[in-house]
């Protein structure tokens, strides 16, 4: 108890603390007391919902030219939403029934609590994941709905729109149910919902009645954010914070609140600041976040065509897109990097989730006037928020790079990248990634992350600690210590970081007694790797995961994709092969190869050496 109290004070610091402390008696004099809620909220009057004008023209022009495979892959999720099918978390058909039963876990078959929201726990073991019960009513299955009618003109998906909002305002009552326990869902709802009737009021479909229940969605879900943003803005202090000022911007619009819009911009600016580092890296420690960030200041850079009021910290967007960019391989494929929960809020491109260059290419466009790649099936993003198709190409080639404020490090050579990251970390964490090795070479991921898998199950934590990662772990020794699903204490500490073209040098200090000094350079070959632990203990092991089939040999193992063989890797100590985990997308799971090289703990640091053969 007196080491989670001192990590809480000099680790999250006394105002996290404190905020966080009084959240929690809010909570409580809810559940005593539960007309004391009303002292929390403002009733705001909706006056207008037009937030969002598309080129309609253009995006339906850009649909229709998709080649055929593209089209019925929007058509067939599109047709099964009607159903109640959701594609949820990018990659998964959840079925909520029909009508749609917006309170279920298609995965369990188990209902959420109708109770007040203060009343339903984030974390329920016969429920399941909550997200599962949350993706329906994020709305973004609507998307769907306003590609395929723009494809098709059928009706049919204005029908099932219509007659979704109408149900789920019937069916959710404020404040009561899963539904309206976080803002950050709230917020992702309206926005959604209005940028998909924008299309519909476009096209001449809208009636009476839809705006009206628009407007009550909207209502109900602006006087949601507004009411609980003091825990997303004092005490998550992540993405969730960013959304839900978002929300705040939506519902002053809406509400035609100049000096409410004004004060969302101002802690928009400020929350930027704060969440991006100078040279572009996100404190949530993820990709994936630092996507949905991104995502949402996309959308309000387009809502600013409305609000008239425009974002300031342009640079440090811009600087994050380009550390991203030059992290990417593959298709638009980056590592999988930190906490994974198959959030893509605006799924606006025909591209897998995994692949990034809708949101980038998008966002440098609408910030810098250039596009960062060729033409391709991520230009409807663009389209979407109001940029150009006709824009320069900006000339930024892919090199070695080091981004030493938010910890990221890439060695270039001439098929591929190797990644690492070594974090001296000023906001909380949650994997244990410190010195992970993520190698890609001719477009495959041959040393990959294991990903999420899900908040609220073993395996996803599992996969965050030490051992999901391709790094060194001591004896049963972890980075830091992980209680409960997303509070780590005992921060690692970054030491003595080295870095040019083609070599990296730098140690990890863990708070649980040992130090893990990481070396990487590049050869005509390949990589030499050198680890040097010092700290008690009998051995560490180096670990390994691929998706490749593995082949041990005397001395090391060979990597192959089919009959192709891809590395071959020599190293010092004993090798075994285990089968593991990966998730690429979230509550999605597949089976890999952890290697495992096991190596004896001399009298004070052991050194060992590893050469990576690319073929």
């Amino acid at each position: 108890m007196f080491a989670m109290v001192r990590s809480l004070i000099f680790e999250y610091g006394i105002g996290w603390t404190i905020n966080r402390s009084l959240y929690a008696l809010k909570l409580k004099l809810l559940r005593l007391l539960p007309f004391t809620e009303r002292f929390f909220e403002r009733d705001p009057v909706i006056s207008r919902i037009d937030l969002f004008d598309f080129d309609i023209e253009g995006i339906r022009g850009f649909l229709r030219d998709l080649p055929k495979e593209k089209q019925d892959g929007i058509l067939r999720i599109g047709d099964k939403a009607i159903d109640g099918v959701i594609r949820g978390f990018s990659s998964l058909d959840l079925d909520y029934g029909n009508p749609i039963n917006w309170q279920l876990n298609p995965m369990t078959a188990l209902e959420s609590s109708k109770e007040a929201w203060y009343r339903i726990p984030d974390f329920h073991k016969e429920l399941g994941d909550i997200k599962v019960v949350w993706e329906a009513s994020r709305f973004t299955h609507f998307f769907y709905f306003s590609r395929a009618y723009l494809i098709t003109g059928d009706k049919k998906y204005y029908k099932a729109f219509s007659q979704q909002i109408e149900d789920w305002l019937r069916r959710n009552h404020y404040g009561y149910g899963a539904n309206y326990k976080c803002g950050q869902e709230a917020s992702l709802r309206m926005v959604n919902l209005l940028m998909n009737y924008a299309v519909f009021e476009a096209s001449g479909l809208i009636s009476e009645k839809d705006k009206s229940n628009i407007r009550e969605i909207v209502r109900f879900s602006y006087k949601k954010v507004e009411s609980n943003f003091f825990y997303a803005h004092k005490c998550i202090k992540n993405n969730h914070t960013f959304s839900e000022i978002m929300g705040l911007i939506v519902g002053a619009w809406c509400s035609d609140d100049k000096t409410r819009l004004e004060k969302a911009y101002d802690l928009l600016n400020k929350e930027i600041r704060l969440q991006f580092f100078d040279d572009g890296g996100y404190r949530q420690f993820s990709f994936n976040y630092q996507r949905f960030s991104l995502q949402v200041l996309e959308a309000i850079y387009k809502m600013s065509e409305k609000t008239g009021l425009e974002i300031e910290e342009g640079e440090r967007i811009k600087n994050s897109l380009l550390l991203m960019y030059q992290f990417q391989e593959g298709e638009g494929y980056m590592p999988n990097y930190g906490s994974n929960d198959g959030a893509l809020i605006f799924p606006m491109s025909t591209c897998d989730y995994r692949d990034f260059r809708p949101m980038i290419n998008t966002l440098y466009a609408l910030t810098q006037g250039e596009r960062l790649y060729d033409r391709g099936f991520y230009d409807e993003e663009l389209l979407w928020f109001g940029g150009s198709l006709d824009l320069p190409r900006a000339k930024i080639e892919k090199t070695s790079v080091a981004y030493r404020e938010s910890g990221f490090y890439s060695i270039r050579h001439k098929d591929g990248m190797l990644a690492t990251y070594l974090q001296d970390f000023a906001t909380r964490p949650n994997h244990m990634d410190q010195l992970h090795l993520d190698l890609w070479h001719r477009g495959i991921n041959v040393f990959c992350d294991s990903g999420t898998f899900s908040y609220a199950s073993e395996l996803g934590r599992d996969l965050s600690l030490t051992g999901g990662h391709n790094t060194l772990k001591l004896d049963k020794k972890e980075q830091m210590n992980k209680r409960g699903t997303f509070f780590v204490a005992d921060w690692s500490k970054a030491r003595d970081i080295s870095f040019s073209d083609g070599y990296f040098k730098g140690t990890m200090v863990s708070k649980n007694g040992y130090s893990h000094r990481r070396e990487i350079v590049r050869e005509d070959f390949g990589y030499r790797l050198i680890d040097e632990v010092s700290g008690s203990g009998s051995k560490f092991d180096l670990i390994f995961h691929t998706p490749l089939d593995v082949e041990l040999i005397d001395g090391g193992f060979k990597l192959y994709s089919g009959e192709d063989l891809i590395c071959q890797v020599e190293t010092q100590g004993s090798v075994r092969l285990e089968k593991a985990y990966r998730s690429l997308y979230y509550l999605k799971k597949e089976e890999i190869n952890r290697i495992v090289v096991e190596c004896e703990v001399g009298t004070e640091k052991t050194r060992v050496e590893n050469t990576i053969k690319l073929r």
